[in-house]
């Protein structure tokens, strides 16, 4: 019998990349518009009426500098609405899955994070997805948080996209060089999750819990951004691609003091794997790896 899932935030980076993976399953895939996450009422009709064996919940508030001024909006999604999906789940024996955050880290530990060090969110974001894990844990029904970083991919708006527009556009760029973490593809997060349906099945109350689940190594944001250039290079030899104004020795380095935000950011988002590749024998690509398909993929979208 195949299972039912509901996928939360399809229009989203991780959720358009599920869509995709998860083709081959019963999946029904809602939209904002579909299912108002600010709107408890909404969320209790819609789970009622699918009856999904399994939640699956990228759907987030995801705007870090924003949520600094409208901090309500942050923790209805990333708070509430993660809490009433899960109370609806247990009521129908159904389980969730739902996608966390870095950013309930503090960033001052000097190694890579592991799922039972101390939370210490300092930004409205971190605070509101770290509510959202602390809710589905009270509920008590069979659960994957996953805890992931730097999240970018094909479709949607991020940090690739933008480095690459920028480095068309610009002769120079200056990215931030004291923030170290690990770049994560949603398509290397779409896969995963896929390999996690096959295997979490039957120990699933012993294998609930947070998991981190990010691409392999770590860099940081100027690294990041070198490699994309140097990447898009490579490819653009091969492919005749556009060539871009600004080169890998055109991308400064900056720290975190000379690129203020509204909002704070751990400056060591390293998460440490180790439990996933354990409890599952699963552990995603490197972060480099991730983007040679990330890039491609992009250049294929838009022909």
């Amino acid at each position: 019998m195949r299972k039912k899932i509901l996928l939360t935030g399809v229009n989203g980076q991780v959720g358009y990349a599920l869509k995709y993976q998860l083709s081959q399953y019963d999946v029904i895939a809602l939209t904002r518009d579909q299912l108002d996450l600010t709107n408890t009422n909404n969320i209790r009709q819609v789970v009622r009426e699918l009856k999904p064996d399994l939640i699956i919940n990228p759907a987030a508030y995801t705007a870090v500098d924003k949520a600094e001024s409208e901090p309500e909006l942050a923790y209805a999604i990333n708070g509430t609405a993660p809490q009433i999906l899960a109370e609806e789940a247990s009521k129908l024996n159904a389980s969730i899955i739902h996608f966390s955050t870095d950013y309930v880290y503090d960033g001052t530990k000097k190694t890579a994070y592991i799922e039972v060090d101390e939370v210490n969110p300092v930004s409205v974001y971190g605070k509101s997805k770290l509510l959202g894990e602390n809710a589905i844990r009270s509920v008590g029904l069979p659960h994957l948080i996953l805890r992931t970083s730097w999240v970018y991919g094909t479709y949607g708006k991020n940090f690739l996209k933008t480095i690459l527009r920028l480095a068309a556009e610009r002769d120079s760029l200056k990215i931030v060089a004291d923030q170290f973490g690990a770049p994560t593809s949603s398509h290397s997060i779409a896969e995963g999750v896929v390999y996690l349906l096959n295997v979490w099945q039957d120990n699933q109350e012993n294998q609930s819990g947070v998991y981190h689940f990010t691409n392999t190594e770590y860099t940081s944001w100027h690294g990041f951004s070198c490699e994309i250039v140097t990447e898009y290079n490579r490819l653009s030899e091969v492919n005749g691609w556009p060539k871009l104004k600004a080169n890998v020795d055109d991308i400064l380095a900056i720290s975190t003091e000379e690129y203020p935000t509204p909002a704070a950011r751990p400056q060591n988002s390293k998460l440490d794997n180790t439990k996933l590749k354990s409890v599952f024998k699963l552990e995603l690509p490197s972060w480099q790896q991730g983007l040679q398909q990330v890039i491609q993929n992009i250049q294929i979208a838009e022909k």
